[in-house]
């Protein structure tokens, strides 16, 4: 196998902390915070990163499949997650120390519940509002209520990060894309 040539393309807008551990061929969209210690490889194919995503601490995002992995926008990766899904939708919360596998493809507005392991055998897409919570993953389907303010949240939570990480980390720079 060749060796993983780095390629990063960072938005100007984006808030790439430096101590970040990037490989591969990444894309970082606007407005994106990626907190200090997270980890993205793109292994076998490149991974796309949306606009106003919040990935976390000891976060790790990976791309073990040949086609691209699409992250949406406004995604949250909270604290020691680690994603291997192909394809994210928008506003989706993957919470503290969850582990959602290759075969899963989420859609927008899920949640997968703190230490949640997502491993299903065969491909999976989760719908819409999917909620996986508890030690056996089990599901729901979230109403949409509060949906407009989960939002507002998500938003004013990136604002604050983009103001407040460069104060106290080095940055890595965008490429002006």
């Amino acid at each position: 196998m060749p060796p993983i040539r780095d390629k990063f393309t960072i938005h100007s807008k984006a808030v790439v902390c430096q101590d970040v551990e990037l490989k591969g061929d990444i894309t970082i969209g606007p407005g994106t915070v990626v907190h200090p210690k997270a980890t993205i490889f793109a292994i076998a194919g490149p991974i796309v990163i949306g606009s106003g995503c919040i990935i976390e601490e000891a976060a790790i995002i990976v791309n073990r499949r040949k086609e691209v992995m699409r992250v949406g926008d406004n995604n949250l990766f909270e604290i020691g997650c680690r994603v291997e899904c192909p394809s994210i939708g928008n506003f989706n919360t993957i919470s503290t120390r969850a582990r959602v596998h290759h075969t899963v493809r989420i859609a927008s507005y899920c949640v997968i519940g703190a230490a949640c392991l997502v491993v299903p055998t065969d491909d999976e897409t989760l719908d819409d509002y999917t909620s996986i919570f508890g030690p056996a993953a089990e599901r729901r389907t979230w109403s949409g209520r509060g949906r407009v303010q989960e939002a507002d949240l998500r938003l004013k939570h990136a604002e604050y990060l983009r103001e407040m990480l460069p104060k106290f980390n080095r940055l890595r720079r965008g490429d002006g894309t």
